[in-house]
């Protein structure tokens, strides 16, 4: 008869008090679910805060987890960005190419125009996408499929998007973290993906969640 040695108990992974315990598990099933926690958000506020004082906790915890964490102080965003493949996420075609051009907005007025903010509304969106960077790859988006994309990517806090009545006035301001899920360093690598754009039915990038829908 083999003998088995009795188990003993070891303290937890994370030896944390039990409120601490539920706040951090907060944490990473946001981090997981879109990718980043904004402290511009009312909603999100606490959270962010108790992220940035024990980040540390937060950053160990996530890496188990397959996410690097950054905390971006200038734009109030805990942002995770997956180091394994299986977490990225997987746009189909028109989503990518809607992320790609919103990037490519940002980055003209950041970076050409100068401005500390990129704004546009979803025709101008619309007007990019059709008449200057793509005009091949896809027709106009039906209403319900470009505010799903947008949503989506507000979720992922890549954008804020405010609905108008009108839907074509509705109003999308790009912010700096789509730098680091659509990661070009400059134009010419953007150019380089879209020019590959048409063979590709759909694109990993890189927010902590994989798309099925």
């Amino acid at each position: 008869m083999i003998l088995e040695p009795e188990p003993t108990e070891s303290p937890g992974l994370i030896s944390l008090p039990e409120g601490e315990r539920a706040r951090l598990g907060e944490a990473l099933q946001e981090l997981l679910a879109s990718g980043s926690i904004t402290g511009l958000e009312n909603s999100k506020s606490a959270l962010y805060h108790w992220c940035r004082q024990y980040f540390e906790w937060v950053k160990e915890a996530a890496a188990l987890a397959g996410l690097e964490v950054l905390l971006v102080h200038e734009e109030r965003l805990i942002q995770a960005i997956p180091s394994t493949g299986a977490l990225r996420l997987k746009l189909p075609k028109d989503a990518t190419l809607v992320w790609l051009a919103l990037w490519y907005a940002g980055d003209v007025r950041w970076r050409d125009e100068g401005m500390d903010q990129a704004f546009l509304s979803v025709s101008e969106l619309n007007g990019l996408i059709q008449d200057q960077l793509i005009p091949d790859a896809v027709g106009a988006y039906p209403r319900g499929t470009m505010e799903k994309i947008l949503r989506q990517a507000a979720r992922f806090n890549l954008i804020r998007f405010e609905a108008a009545e009108h839907f074509e006035d509705s109003g999308i301001e790009v912010l700096p973290a789509i730098r680091r899920v659509v990661p070009f360093r400059e134009l010419a690598e953007w150019t380089e993906a879209a020019s590959a754009f048409s063979g590709d039915e759909e694109t990993t990038l890189n927010p902590a969640e994989e798309e099925t829908e």
